[in-house]
């Protein structure tokens, strides 16, 4: 039974980071574990200028604990009245590695998102000349589509048709959550690509809902049939380039979490290694477990791997793990996978 693994030190391809006290205390147990993190727009107001990058950049460098390499990754958020000049600008700067396409209320800070990918066809293009991603939130709005349906019917209605419109435009389907979505991501060439949360591979819909509302399992895209899931592991597992780790860890206060309209977001930084190496343990993976987290994301942005390494060690004692995080503003609830974990990093 093998116990120990090296990796190369992992990098997180979506993470949110928020801003403020909050980002003082979050970031801290993501730059323990990774090197880099794409971290997403979605703030109050959005980062939607270069300039607003700069601020956030500066922000988040700012927190980093001292002697701590992490960098962060900027994105820019899309609404309809981006300008393809100025995301070219930044671009080329160095400044972003990605635009972040938010459908209009799909999700948590979503309403200065798109109303209708036409409107941003001219930033789309310019991206696509560049060679700049296009991260993307895969859920359609419409109020009689089934929550559940909602990333099938955006691949089908929105996303299939922006690529074939756009057919040189780099695309990450980010926090895949059904076969529909492996399955395109699967069949398509390597301008598309994939991240995989942790929680989606180790929840399904059932958790919601055991005994009563457990809002701390509850996120948007939401976790789907354990069928959906199964796929989501084999796609992790599978050794394919196309797929790999964006955490989504989206940190929300607990009294915004329990109360009568809770917000959506999982927050999984703390333990999300000691939860893949559970994973690819338990299907038998161990050796891809670093080309999930640590080489595929690298080589979709055109970025080198890093260089230094982490260890993890499995251990007869469980990781003894906080429940929560003590913030200046209160409680935060840590993901909870339903079992122990016995992957330590060490």
């Amino acid at each position: 039974m093998q116990t120990q693994v090296t990796l190369r030190r992992p990098d997180d391809w979506h993470l949110h980071l928020r801003d403020g006290e909050l980002l003082k205390a979050v970031l801290p147990a993501t730059t323990q574990h990774f090197a880099r993190a794409l971290v997403m727009p979605n703030l109050v107001p959005p980062v939607v200028t270069a300039a607003d990058a700069e601020s956030y950049r500066q922000q988040i460098q700012r927190a980093i604990p001292p002697a701590s390499p992490f960098e962060p990754l900027m994105t820019l958020y899309l609404t309809e009245a981006t300008q393809p000049d100025d995301v070219a600008e930044a671009a080329q700067s160095g400044l972003i590695k990605a635009v972040k396409l938010y459908p209009a209320g799909a999700t948590t800070n979503s309403d200065s998102g798109v109303t209708d990918v036409t409107r941003v066809t001219a930033v789309l293009e310019k991206m696509a000349e560049i060679g700049l991603p296009l991260c993307v939130h895969g859920e359609v709005t419409d109020a009689d589509i089934d929550i559940f349906d909602r990333e099938a019917v955006f691949i089908e209605k929105v996303l299939d048709p922006l690529r074939r419109r756009i057919p040189g435009l780099r695309v990450v389907m980010e926090h895949v959550t059904t076969i529909e979505g492996v399955n395109y991501v699967s069949e398509n060439d390597q301008s598309l690509a994939a991240t995989l949360t942790t929680h989606h591979l180790m929840i399904n819909r059932n958790h919601i809902f055991a005994g009563g509302i457990r809002p701390h399992y509850y996120c948007l895209p939401i976790a789907k049939r354990e069928q959906h899931r199964l796929a989501l592991r084999a796609a992790a597992v599978s050794g394919d380039s196309s797929f790999f780790l964006g955490t989504d860890s989206a940190p929300h206060l607990d009294d915004a979490k329990e109360s009568a309209c809770g917000c959506a977001g999982v927050y999984n930084a703390p333990n999300t290694l000691s939860c893949l190496a559970h994973v690819f343990e338990e299907e038998g993976a161990l050796d891809k477990l670093e080309g999930f987290v640590s080489l595929h994301g690298p080589a979709f942005y055109g970025l080198p791997v890093n260089t230094d390494s982490i260890t993890l060690e499995k251990r007869s004692t469980p990781l003894a793990a906080d429940e929560k995080l003590q913030t200046a503003s209160g409680p935060l609830t840590v993901f909870d996978p339903g079992h122990a974990l016995y992957w330590h990093v060490v």
